[in-house]
């Protein structure tokens, strides 16, 4: 069954009756001149930062996030999930919030760091320790998001390499990681507001992204995924990953890197490095739109470097430019009308698949224990896309995909990596206590209209707890 599609902020919400004005905050970027005013005109008040007193003076409270605000909220999500989905939820909420407590946190005496990780064998990745942040600056923890990038930092090269992951055996020598650095600094800062620490690491960030630059063999300005889908973080996408593939999700980070940095730059007072950011997010999405945009079939693919050629795989990744607010009003029709929720491709039963259903290699489940993202629905890619549908408008598909991914994710008695998108049957980590703890808080941010992603947006709010969650007590906060 196909979404009805409805952009206009008075659309009704369907299946539930209830009439609802939703308020999207972030307009997507149209065109190269577009990319550069919005990053610099939102949450600007009409000028640019001259000190970093101006630009933290930015991050005030949000009035969406008011108390009353977020308690209408919660009787909202209560009477849309019914009476048993709203004690799965709480009931699901606390058993992650134990597991947290118990399992998440570990000292690092060499480093004399207090570090977390969702998973039980002790090994911090990239991409995860973003997500992760995310859900645990919603139980009002912080101090992760600043512990986890500072390791990471104090493992650079001198060339800018920083390993995608650590784990008790040591770091992956040869995968950087992922373009989220930035983006957690921020994040970290949001928070704790410490500009001593952005002053301290900003020069090793701005190294790390100029390593992510010279993997760019060709010279065209698209880096590409130096060893496949396994940096990519999916990890058995070896279809869509072919050669030195400039990644559509790859790219689309990096925008968000370099508007991140531009943030932590105004912090900084440092506005012409302010700029040069915000041009680099620019001009990186210009080619993403001219070169990685296949107009015939309405989708975002890799380009094979090696024969400057486009993959022409349905995955996951080519919807990141929505999260990104690369693609333009008319990119993002085609690829939410034509493909995203399309019941054939990638909307099936609990959205979103990791391929769509008609690529030959798509399938469910795993089969060597392989984590797969050839098929399943991953709750990270879910929660990226949800934000970009509603920086985009696509408030019916949004509410839909919110409500759907937190009602997979309860339908299994514990919290897992990923899920069957056609089933909803819970497949990975047994229990899982990572990033797929943000299927939960996906509603409350519809109800909301409230994006922790943006970078635009002040303190988190303390959600888990007004939901009625006691916050995890760990160390090392």
């Amino acid at each position: 069954m196909r979404v009805k599609i409805k952009t206009c902020r008075s659309s009704p919400l369907s299946s539930t009756g209830m009439a609802s004005t939703p308020r999207s905050r972030l307009s997507p970027a149209i065109g190269l001149a577009a990319l550069v005013l919005s990053t610099l005109g939102a949450c600007s008040h009409g000028h640019q930062p001259q000190a970093s007193q101006a630009a933290v003076q930015r991050l005030a409270p949000d009035p969406l996030l008011s108390a009353a605000n977020i308690s209408r909220a919660c009787q909202r999500v209560r009477q849309n999930l019914g009476a048993k989905n709203w004690a799965l939820l709480l009931a699901h909420l606390r058993t992650v919030n134990k597991n947290i407590a118990t399992h998440s946190v570990a000292y690092n005496a060499k480093y004399k760091l207090w570090l977390f990780t969702g998973y039980d064998y002790g090994t911090y990745y990239d991409w995860d320790d973003y997500f992760e942040n995310i859900y645990l600056a919603y139980n009002g923890i912080s101090r992760f998001a600043v512990n986890n990038p500072t390791l990471f930092l104090k493992l650079e090269h001198p060339d800018g390499f920083i390993p995608r992951y650590l784990s008790p055996n040591g770091y992956q020598k040869d995968a950087q990681f992922k373009p989220f650095l930035a983006q957690i600094a921020w994040l970290g800062f949001m928070q704790r507001h410490d500009i001593g620490w952005l002053k301290a690491h900003f020069a090793r960030l701005a190294l790390y992204l100029k390593k992510w630059r010279s993997y760019d063999t060709d010279h065209n300005g698209l880096a590409y995924w130096p060893q496949g889908c396994d940096q990519a973080g999916m990890d058995n996408q070896w279809s869509r990953t072919v050669g030195r593939s400039e990644g559509v999700d790859l790219n689309c980070y990096l925008v968000r890197e370099y508007r991140a940095m531009a943030r932590i730059a105004a912090v900084l007072g440092k506005p012409a490095v302010e700029k040069e950011y915000l041009m680099r997010a620019a001009h990186l999405a210009h080619l993403i739109n001219t070169i990685l945009w296949d107009a015939k079939r309405g989708f975002y693919f890799d380009r094979n470097e090696v024969t400057g050629k486009l993959t022409q795989v349905l995955s996951v990744s080519g919807f990141t430019p929505l999260w990104a607010g690369v693609a333009s009003r008319r990119q993002a029709s085609d690829l939410v009308r034509r493909h995203l929720i399309n019941p054939a491709q990638f909307w099936l039963k609990y959205p979103i698949a990791s391929y769509a259903q008609t690529e030959p290699d798509f399938y469910e489940g795993s089969r060597h224990g392989e984590c797969n993202w050839r098929g399943s629905a991953w709750i990270p890619t879910n929660y990226m896309i949800f934000h970009g549908l509603m920086r985009y408008g696509y408030f019916n598909a949004a509410r839909q995909l919110a409500y759907r991914t937190c009602q997979m994710a309860l339908k299994n008695a514990q919290t897992r990596e990923y899920y069957n998108s056609q089933t909803g049957a819970g497949l990975g980590r047994d229990p899982f206590w990572g990033w797929s703890a943000l299927a939960y808080v996906m509603p409350f941010e519809y109800q909301l209209q409230y994006n922790p992603t943006s970078l635009q947006s002040g303190d988190v709010p303390n959600l888990i707890v007004a939901i009625g969650v006691t916050a995890p007590h760990i160390p090392g906060n």
